[in-house]
């Protein structure tokens, strides 16, 4: 480890006609290897646009159909009110976690320590270098866990790629002490089964239980052998962190044969995500309720015993998702937002030839009681701002804005901004309002744009993967009372309640 101190809206008829339908019908089309969701171990790539893509995409400049190259623009209850720009740690950002006057910001080269005492003048108090993607980060009392999800020579943050072919190989789990958060001290490593995309608190007064969620498994890696049906749950004792252990393989997919019994993908379901694994968790503590996100499924599932949660109910939608990529719940626990990543985080699909119901988020009210409760589907809610052929957007990662009796959220969507909407009526969802940047370039498609947009003590805190640490302030009446809300902690896949 090393520590390094250191106004519009727009509903754009933008087509790129030729090229947007030859994406459509790759993405349609493609099979699991085609959604392989978040950019990799190494920097994004980007990809050369047609100059005939590049002349649209400027004239719609021109014309003030889209914003400017790197220009802001936002809804007029959203205020910009800082970026930090990145400093040590080049890679591409991704996930948030607060506690206290603190913002943690995962990198894929480390982390990043805020102090945001005064959300307006954000101050760096810490940079750690430990490259593995894609550093998934949370914290809880004095630890801090970040998630290894590429190929590593060894569980050091000196290592350097590795094959995963290799059995010497190493991803998983890392602890960190940050009782000093000027001073991180890395404490523990776990290996896990393929890995750790994404991690998932699920904290108790003496322990910490992690769920692991991580994909792709092959009989060419020693160490992420098929079927890959379940989660790595780790226990990590607070006072002897370093003690941390896997304790668990719950099979979440139980089924014949080397897959499993998740959603076989292609051929049977052309264009949507084999399941082998789970993308994404969000559990409520308080509910012992759990929903995952996992490839080509969507699950609910009860979390009474943390080390061996159990399935109560799994959907599919093998028309309009890909990749089930997150859950949201309100607080009510009723409802669940799940979204689709369609395009895998490295295309352009917030645009009219993709449409409103591909790549969007997915609205499902939670009917039935205990074990019997069913998901049932109520909606798609994708952002209405459609945007340019040189501009990868895709549903990611939010959070709920706390306002009793109405459920409303934050969102990013890479090079679509931060969206905020109201998903009260599960039928007809709107957006209320948001926050972008015009294209990074006109002659690439690149990958930018905000990784994750959270709602904390009264402030929009949103990772750009490109651009830095941004804070927004919303005014609004509908969403004001949530500044009310004072958390000591948030980690956002583990939600609080809020009105506890």
């Amino acid at each position: 480890m090393i520590l390094l101190r250191n106004p519009r809206t727009r509903y754009r008829r933008l087509g790129v006609a030729a090229t947007a339908a030859g994406l459509l019908a790759a993405l349609l089309t493609a099979g699991p290897a085609a959604a392989t969701p978040d950019p990799g171990d190494r920097p994004a790539a980007s990809e050369e646009v047609s100059k005939s893509t590049e002349a649209e995409v400027r004239a719609a400049i021109a014309d003030g159909e889209i914003p400017g190259q790197d220009e802001i623009v936002h809804s007029d209850n959203i205020e910009h009110l800082v970026n930090i720009p990145k400093d040590a740690l080049p890679g591409t950002n991704s996930d948030l976690a607060f506690q206290g006057g603190y913002a943690f910001s995962g990198n894929y080269d480390g982390f990043r320590i805020f102090d945001i005492s005064n959300p307006k003048a954000p101050k760096t108090i810490a940079q750690v270098l430990c490259p593995g993607s894609q550093n998934d980060i949370s914290v809880s009392g004095n630890l801090l866990f970040l998630s290894t999800d590429s190929s590593r020579s060894d569980s050091s943050c000196s290592s350097t790629t590795q094959p995963a072919t290799e059995k010497s190989s190493w991803e998983g789990m890392k602890v960190f002490d940050i009782s000093d958060k000027r001073n991180p001290k890395y404490v523990a490593a776990v290996e896990t089964a393929c890995g750790s995309h994404t991690h998932t608190l699920v904290p108790e007064r003496r322990n910490v239980y992690l769920y692991v969620s991580s994909y792709s498994p092959s009989a060419t890696y020693p160490d992420c052998q098929p079927p890959h049906d379940g989660i790595s749950v780790i226990k990590v004792p607070r006072n002897a962190p370093e003690k941390a252990a896997v304790v668990s393989f719950p099979v979440l997919f139980p089924g014949e044969g080397p897959d499993g019994g998740g959603n076989p993908g292609s051929p049977t379901n052309p264009g949507v995500s084999k399941t082998t694994g789970c993308h994404d968790i969000t559990v409520l503590p308080d509910k012992d309720l759990a929903a995952g996100a996992c490839m080509g499924d969507g699950i609910l599932f009860s979390i009474k015993d943390p080390e061996n949660p159990k399935v109560i109910d799994r959907v599919q939608d093998n028309v309009n998702f890909a990749f089930w990529h997150s859950a949201t719940f309100n607080q009510k626990a009723n409802k669940v937002v799940f979204t689709d990543e369609l395009g895998g985080g490295g295309a352009a699909t917030c645009n009219a030839e993709i449409g409103p119901n591909r790549g969007a988020d997915g609205i499902y009210d939670i009917v039935g009681k205990g074990d019997k409760r069913k998901l049932v589907f109520r909606s798609y809610f994708k952002i209405p701002r459609h945007q340019a052929a040189v501009e990868v957007c895709v549903a990611h990662n939010g959070s709920l804005i706390p306002v009793k009796g109405r459920d409303i959220m934050v969102q990013a969507w890479y090079q679509g901004g931060v969206s905020v909407w109201d998903f009260t009526d599960s039928a007809r969802p709107k957006e209320i309002g948001y926050f972008e940047r015009g294209p990074v370039t006109t002659e690439r498609l690149t990958t930018a744009g905000s990784w994750s947009a959270y709602y904390y003590n009264g402030y929009i805190y949103s990772n750009d993967i490109a651009k830095g640490f941004d804070v927004l302030k919303l005014s609004d009446r509908r969403t004001d009372p949530a500044r009310k809300v004072r958390l000591n902690e948030l980690n956002v896949q583990t939600q609080p309640d809020y009105f506890d």
